[in-house]
């Protein structure tokens, strides 16, 4: 017996409300080109950078944030570009591949 069967003895007379529709974070628009997963080494630091996204500025910020929160590493969101501190492309490719992105490594 779930909460829901429960509440209903409880309170016979209540009519439960519609399924409310919840604001999902997860849907981040997708697109037909390939992100860019790019290394590079700025100040003598690797950094990987994620370009090439033609969706809403929001959703890359959020898609940014949760890369970042993902692999536990620090990083940014500066002129249409995810850079993430460090050497993660990999990691980063197989993130994106399973929510969906089609990804293109560049360089080395």
């Amino acid at each position: 017996m779930d909460l829901q069967d429960q509440l209903k003895k409880l309170f016979p007379d209540h009519e439960v409300p519609e399924e409310t529709v919840e604001n999902d974070k997860n849907a981040i628009w997708m697109q037909d080109e390939p992100l860019l997963c790019k290394y590079e080494k700025r100040k003598g630091k690797p950094q990987t950078i994620i370009s090439g996204y033609n969706g809403a500025t929001e959703d890359f910020k959020i898609l940014a944030k949760e890369l970042k929160t993902t692999l536990s590493v620090g990083g940014s969101f500066k002129n249409d570009e995810i850079i993430i501190q460090g050497d993660y492309r990999d990691k980063i490719m197989e993130l994106l591949k399973n929510k969906g992105f089609k990804v293109k490594r560049v360089g080395g």
